[in-house]
């Protein structure tokens, strides 16, 4: 999922070096510790505790599964304060403190790229679940990443067609200048030329500002089609206010962080409604068929991901899971299921990160029979036994690429009306310029 720089409550201060979630379990002794680096307080607090919240569902499933062969598993989080400086002092707790094998998170790009080298250092294993952690491109011989969102350069072609197929002939962006969001804003404009449209000079900005009127009028003097709004929740709310003010000139795309319950909360009401926008799609491959006669054009059902809302919301006093949240559990599972399978092929534990890289990725290959989150009890206990397994998750069906990053096919695409997000069609990814 994303970083947002929005902020919610998030209960005892106490608690945020160790855990957020409510009702969260004492940590068992002898387990399986996974350390998740999590914005549990600071600007881009928003959404820690809810991405907390599903992997700690995932512990519950696994240990309830029968954990590692009997071994508990048990998630250690700490808070990486919204900030890159005390963020990065975390992880070199979780990491040399803590001594964690296995790393999950943290939302914030900068931090996770900091960390590699350490990664690397101790070969230990860096789950990557948000759709702001940096690509993987690299192979190495110790250390081991995975990334699970759709990159930068899925949504930017994904914005791309949905231009193509709007008619629109002129784009631009206005975009702040965190890494996530100049890539998606970048890959936008890259791709929509590809398809021979039209690139109007961009504007971009530091969030944080006071105010963005003049990046505002700027970004619409150049009289695009449409301009790409690419931020996080609480900047883009005021920078939508602020446009609502002075006469809505133009029209906007919006890219995939806004999609959330806090970008709604303090807009205009109405101010957005009919523009369109792109995330990660929660529907899995097989929910998916291309319609006759539109080869880009995709039907989707989307009761895996409506089942997993449902048990997440019965565990968590019916608060629903951030769509990231499906990526995070997801992740949780992925380590459980490499670690069973290694460990019943002979492994000595903890498992190397470069080492587990590989039993996941050669577990997801596409000719082992599948396994449901929906059913983990069955698919550790055979995993245990030492048949392979592929995942099928709570966000995916995963396939992982040899550098670790897992491949997508489609992308969501979706409206506002209202004080509401609205589903559109779903778009297939076939874009391959500027990889």
């Amino acid at each position: 999922m994303r970083s947002i720089d929005t902020g919610l409550l998030l209960g005892l201060a106490s608690l945020l070096s160790t855990s957020c979630a409510q009702t969260a379990p004492d940590h068992p002794e002898d387990a399986v510790v996974l350390g998740a680096l999590l914005p549990f307080s600071g600007s881009e607090s928003a959404v820690g505790r809810n991405l907390e919240q599903a992997m700690l569902l995932a512990v519950e499933d696994l240990n309830a599964a029968g954990g590692l062969d009997g071994e508990p598993f048990d998630l250690r989080s700490r808070d990486s304060h919204s900030s890159a400086e005390r963020g990065f002092q975390q992880l070199l707790e979780l990491l040399y403190t803590d001594q964690v094998a296995y790393l999950i998170g943290p939302e914030e790009s900068d931090i996770a790229r900091e960390i590699a080298p350490d990664v690397r250092g101790l070969d230990v294993f860096h789950m990557l679940p948000g759709y702001a952690a940096p690509t993987v491109r690299r192979n190495e011989a110790k250390g081991g990443w995975m990334r699970l969102a759709p990159s930068p350069y899925d949504v930017g072609c994904a914005l791309a067609k949905y231009a193509i197929d709007e008619g629109i002939e002129t784009v631009n962006s206005l975009a702040a200048r965190d890494d996530y969001n100049a890539s998606v804003s970048s890959s936008f404009t890259t791709n929509f030329a590809a398809l021979e449209g039209r690139v109007l000079p961009s504007v971009t900005f530091t969030s944080g500002e006071p105010t963005y009127t003049n990046m505002i009028e700027s970004a619409f003097a150049s009289h695009a089609d449409r301009t790409l709004l690419a931020a996080y929740p609480a900047t883009a709310s005021i920078i939508v206010t602020e446009w609502t003010v002075s006469g809505r000139p133009g029209t906007w795309f919006l890219g995939p962080a806004l999609r959330g319950e806090v970008l709604l909360a303090n807009i205009p009401t109405g101010s957005l409604d009919g523009y369109l926008g792109v995330s990660p799609s929660l529907s899995l491959r097989g929910e998916c068929r291309v319609m006759e006669g539109a080869e880009a054009s995709l039907d989707c059902t989307t009761g895996n991901a409506a089942a997993f809302i449902d048990h997440f919301s019965r565990r968590w006093g019916d608060e629903a899971p951030l769509p990231a949240a499906h990526f995070y559990y997801d992740g949780v599972v992925l380590i459980a299921m490499g670690l069973a399978y290694a460990q019943a092929k002979g492994r000595e534990m903890p498992l190397s990160g470069h080492a587990l890289q590989r039993v996941i990725s050669e577990l997801n290959s596409p000719d082992n029979e599948a396994a449901s989150w929906r059913d983990l009890s069955s698919a550790m206990a055979r995993l245990r036994a030492g048949i392979p397994l592929r995942y099928v998750g709570a966000a995916a069906e995963y396939e992982f690429d040899s550098y670790g990053a897992n491949q997508h096919h489609s992308m969501q695409g979706w409206t506002i009306h209202g004080d509401a997000f609205v589903d559109l069609a779903p778009i297939s990814l076939t874009c391959r310029v500027g990889q």
